[in-house]
C-alpha cells in the first residue's frame, strides 16, 4: 500500500497509512524521519497519568481553599463573594473559595503544562482529561476530608478520655 503524502508543518511531510496506526514526519531539510507513534500513550499509561496528575490538582485546590497559608486571601474572596454588587464578580470570588470550582482552574493550568489528554489525541482528549482529572481530584479531596475528620474525632475522643482521667485522679 502506498502511503498518503500530504503537506504538513513547514518543511515536513506527514506520511500515514491504514496499516501503520502512527504518523511519520519526514523533514525535507535533513531527510530525518520521526515517528509520532511513540508520542501517543497507551490507555494504561493514560489512566496511570490520570490518577497521578489528579494528586497535585487536589493538593493545590485543597491548600488554597482550606489551609491557613491562604486564610487572608480566602477571607477576602469569601467577603467579595457575598457582598459584591456585580453578579459576575460574586461568582468569580466564590469560585476561588470552593475546592470543586477551584480544581477546574488548577486542572486547566496542569493540562496546559503537561499536555495530557485522555482517549483522543486532540481537543476532545483534553476536554475528557480535564473533567476526569477534576473528578478524580475531588475524590482525593473527599477522602482526605474524611481522613482528616476521623483524625480530629479520635483526637477529641483521646482528649476527652484524658480529661476524665484527670478528674478521677
Amino acid at each position: 500500500m502506498i502511503p498518503n503524502k500530504r503537506p504538513g508543518i513547514s518543511g515536513f511531510f506527514i506520511w500515514s497509512s491504514s496499516q501503520n496506526a502512527g504518523l511519520v514526519l519526514v523533514c525535507l531539510l535533513n531527510n530525518k524521519v520521526c515517528s509520532l507513534k511513540s508520542s501517543i500513550m497507551s490507555l494504561n499509561m493514560q489512566l496511570i497519568y490520570l490518577f497521578v496528575i489528579a494528586l497535585p490538582v487536589a493538593c493545590i485546590s485543597w491548600t488554597v481553599t482550606h489551609e491557613e497559608v491562604f486564610k487572608e486571601p480566602r477571607k477576602f474572596c469569601e467577603l467579595n463573594s457575598k457582598r459584591n454588587k456585580l453578579f459576575v464578580l460574586r461568582k468569580f470570588f466564590y469560585m476561588l473559595t470552593c475546592e470543586y470550582c477551584f480544581s477546574h482552574y488548577v486542572t486547566i493550568v496542569i493540562l496546559i503544562i503537561t499536555r495530557y489528554y485522555l482517549l483522543f489525541a486532540d481537543w476532545r482528549g483534553y476536554i475528557i482529561a480535564g473533567f476526569s482529572i477534576v473528578w478524580i481530584a475531588n475524590i482525593y479531596m473527599s477522602l482526605f476530608y474524611l481522613l482528616r475528620q476521623g483524625i480530629k474525632k479520635e483526637k477529641a475522643t483521646i482528649e476527652e478520655i484524658e480529661e476524665n482521667n484527670k478528674q478521677q485522679n
